[in-house]
């Protein structure tokens, strides 16, 4: 998955739900917009995607307690990408895992 668009999958709980109802969520660069984001899927993975959502997420802030710096993580922008029910990116594939509660 090389590509100056695409910077990686985002693996999180709600991404993984998400992946099993065909939204798949990936990290892009800030300056991407939808029609380059939607070009790259359907170059990177062979897919049609029926929609792309983009969302900016806010850096976060942390104090360092000892020399009581304020630090803050870049900004940074990931996109939902929506797929037709027959097809799926196997990045995501979530088939054969089982969830364990223990």
């Amino acid at each position: 998955m090389k590509s100056n668009i695409l910077l990686r999958p985002v693996v999180t709980e709600k991404s993984m739900k998400d992946a099993a109802v065909n939204r798949y969520t990936f990290a892009v660069t800030k300056e991407a917009n939808k029609a380059q984001i939607l070009a790259e899927i359907t170059k990177a993975f062979s897919v049609t995607p029926l929609s792309v959502k983009t969302i900016t997420v806010k850096g976060k802030t942390s104090l360092s307690r000892k020399t009581r710096e304020v630090s803050r993580k870049t900004d940074w922008k990931k996109a939902i990408v929506e797929l037709p029910k027959e097809q799926k990116i196997d990045l995501f594939d979530t088939a054969g895992q089982e969830v364990s509660h223990a």
